[in-house]
């Protein structure tokens, strides 16, 4: 799915979409937020959550690679695009 798209669709179906088919990339804590990095298509969502709760809150959408930074230390990328 492009961005575009994904950007069209509600919250809760935009996560349920990145449950299935994105790629969970990092995890990282903010203040209270628990942070998730997924990649999907042509771009990435970063999905806040309060830390002790499954309820998201937000899901912050961006295709610059800039958005990366904060996760570059602790991206985990998919087997298939791991080393061989």
């Amino acid at each position: 799915m492009k961005y575009t798209e994904f950007k069209q669709l509600h919250m809760y179906r935009q996560a349920e979409h990145l449950l299935q088919h994105g790629h969970l990339l990092a995890e990282r804590r903010q203040d209270s937020f628990r942070l998730r990095l997924f990649a999907l298509g042509d771009f990435y969502a970063e999905e806040w959550c309060e830390w002790d709760e499954t309820r998201i809150l937000f899901i912050h959408l961006f295709q610059h690679p800039a958005g990366l930074h904060e996760y570059l230390e602790t991206i985990r990328l998919p087997k298939e695009l791991g080393a061989r």
